[in-house]
Order: C-alpha cells, then structure tokens, then sequence
C-alpha cells in the first residue's frame, strides 16, 4: 500500500516540476540564492527518487519478489532552466529489464532543449550576441554576457558538427526524404534541398542518421550523401522505404545496389490520382489501391493488381499501365512480418520530422547561407534524435532469413 502512494506522489509531483520549469525567475535575491531555483531542485530529486521506486517496483531496502533491477547511486548533472542553473541528482538503476529515465526530468529538460534550438534558430537569423544575451537572461533569469553567447554559438556548432559525423552501425530500416527552403546565395534567394535519412537500429529504436543541404535532389547530391552514411559506418541496411525521385532513385541503386527499395505507399496512392482519366472514377481507384496495400499477404496482393489492371486495361488504359508498373514497388515489404509492414511501408515517420522543420523554417523565412540552414536543422533533428533513441522501442526488428 505504501508504494501506491508513493506512485501516486510522483504523478501529482509532475505538474509542480512542469509548472516551475516555465516560471519567470524574477524571485532570485541579491544574496546569490535563488529560492525557486532551490526548490526545484528538492522537489526533481525528490520526483526522481520516487521514479526510481516505482520503476524498480520496491522501495529502498525492500524485498519484494516484483524488484526489477537496483538502485545503483545518482550522477550528478545541472540543467539551465528559465529559474536559472539547477543542479539535481539524477537516480541511476542498474540490472533492470528496461531502461530508466524520469519523466519529471524530461519535463525540466524541455526548457535546456528550448534554449538550444532558440540559440540557434537567433544565430541563424544573424542576431547580434547582444541582442541574444539579452532574450537568453530573459529566459533563465540570470545574466548572460555576450562573450558567454559567442561561445556557446561555438561550442553549438562543434556539438551539431560532432553529431553528424557520429559513427553509425547496423541499421537494417532506413528512410529517406527531402524537404525545400529558401536559401540567399550572392544576394539572390534561391531554392535548397534539405536531405534527410533516418532508421531503426537492431535494437527497435529509431534514429536520425543524417542531414546535407544542396543546391537540389539530383543524383550526385543525394549520391554524396548517401556515400557519407556510408563512409560513417553504415551498414546491414535490408530495406530502404522513399518516394520515387528520379535522382533519388539512381544515387540508391549506386549506393545501396543490393538493398530492397519500399516505394511509399502514402505517395503512391497520391500518384494513382494523375493516371484517373475521370474525377468519378478517383475514389474507387483509391478504394481498389487500399486494398491492394492491405491484403494479408504478397499472393492476394497480386492477385487483387492483376485483377485492377485487367479491369481498367479497357477503359482506363494509361491508368492500367501505371498501375502494373508502379504499384509492384510498393509491395517489397510484404517480405517482413505484418508488424513491420504498418510501420515501414511509408515514409510517412519521417514526413512528420520535416513537417517539424518545415514550422522551425518558417520562423527564419530564408537563411543566410546553406550552412546556417543546416545548422538549425541539425539542432531540431539532434533533439527528435535523442527523444528517439532514448524512448520506447518503435519496432520488434526480426532476425534476417539466410
């Protein structure tokens, strides 16, 4: 019964942590202390022990037959929130069965993260470090000087720069998409494509592998980023899921020659619409695809194309002509248990990380230069990275047939 209240303490515990995360910081004293700051720290490490208890299902010195795992110390980390820097002492669990992360130190992150992306989203509109200081003291409710902005630009770009070059490994899934944005190049601005690749390691977890900003999507951009994957230890790749872009698709079969392509299937049944010769007949034709895509296994998935393109090949016959070409390439991942298929057949997952850019990209309107561009992108996709990989598992990756 005491571990139930304890349980329920921490759930109520996480809206105070939330709410004193987003506060002003203006009750700091003259004397060096700040109050708040303090108190924060008390109530996260207290959140944080209480975390602990309940993820390890006992409570310090209990024997309980249910304990998944042990308490194994605290490491010690500070965080720099709108109340000013907060040093907290983070439980570490060792010998349990699933990783430990406190989500009221999640809550207390979300301003450290904020300041991040803030950071560099200013310094890529070319805001003076003293304009910067200025909203940063705002923020965290201490004083920032500008040298100290000067430096944390610095140290934001070797951190972005060490996270692109990072080693990668075995990933058996990977996507990849582009997006545009506005780019001035000598006094001009211009389109740019921002390249992006993503995956799911053998461990379940997604990750972002990759981000390159290019003039555009032909094959010797897409071909040089694709390579740099690569050279930073890629491998065990067995299916990679895109849209059919013409320079896409020839910089992957140069890449990735061996590999499995998933055409989207999202995207495809967008396609289909252009090959309909009349508006009555699209909602059928999107009914006849759908079914296609989601027939129980690669034998009644043929047998249903085959039987669309025979009926159409009459009165529809560019229609039937697109379908038996085009459509096979959406069937590749009927190769992968059923589990797989839901997740991997689109490359909708990574749509929604552009669409995360494409709202960051907005604030900016067109940046300065391709490397400011692809600064800001690699602290938006550094941070969705890390709630990736240090979250939930995405998929259960099975083991590949030899």
């Amino acid at each position: 019964m005491a571990y139930q209240i304890e349980d329920s303490a921490a759930s109520g515990l996480l809206p105070l942590v939330e709410l004193l995360t987003s506060g002003s910081g203006e009750d700091g004293q003259d004397d060096g202390r700040n109050p708040l700051a303090e108190a924060l720290a008390v109530l996260l490490n207290a959140a944080m022990r209480i975390e602990r208890e309940r993820h390890l299902g006992a409570a310090p010195f209990e024997r309980s037959p249910s304990r998944d795992g042990r308490a194994n110390g605290f490491k010690e980390r500070t965080l720099s929130t709108r109340l000013g820097r907060v040093a907290v002492s983070v439980p570490q669990v060792r010998d349990s069965s699933e990783p430990f992360r406190p989500k009221s130190l999640e809550a207390a992150l979300l301003s450290e993260k904020a300041l991040k992306v803030a950071l560099a989203e200013m310094y890529v509109q070319g805001v003076s470090t003293r304009r910067v200081s200025a909203v940063l003291e705002a923020l965290c409710g201490t004083p920032v000087s500008s040298a100290t902005v000067s430096r944390a630009a610095q140290e934001l770009d070797a951190t972005l720069s060490t996270w692109r070059e990072r080693p990668l490994g075995v990933v058996p899934f990977v996507q990849l998409d582009a997006l545009w944005c506005k780019v001035r190049r000598s006094g001009l601005v211009q389109d740019a494509a921002v390249l992006v690749a993503s995956g799911v390691r053998e461990d379940g977890k997604r990750t972002i592998l990759g981000v390159s900003v290019s003039v555009g999507e032909q094959e010797v951009h897409w071909r040089a980023f694709l390579e740099s994957l690569v050279a930073r230890g890629l491998r065990g790749v067995r299916l990679i899921t895109s849209d059919d872009h013409a320079g896409l698709g020839a910089a992957r079969r140069a890449v990735f020659g061996g590999v499995a392509w998933q055409r989207c299937q999202f995207h495809l049944q967008q396609n289909a619409q252009a090959h309909v010769p009349k508006e009555s007949m699209k909602g059928e034709v999107a009914a006849r695809i759908r079914a296609i895509f989601a027939a129980p296994e690669l034998a009644s998935a043929q047998h249903l194309l085959r039987s669309a393109v025979e009926e159409y090949r009459a009165s529809a016959s560019k229609l039937s002509a697109w379908l038996e070409e085009a459509i096979p390439e959406g069937l590749t991942v009927f190769s992968l248990p059923e589990p797989c298929r839901r997740l991997l057949r689109t490359s909708n997952g990574l749509e929604r990380v552009n669409k995360e850019l494409r709202r960051r990209f907005r604030v900016v309107g067109s940046f300065v230069s391709e490397a400011s561009c692809l600064r800001l992108a690699s602290a938006v996709l550094m941070e969705i990275s890390d709630e990736w990989e240090t979250g939930k598992v995405y998929l259960a990756v099975p083991k590949q047939q030899t």
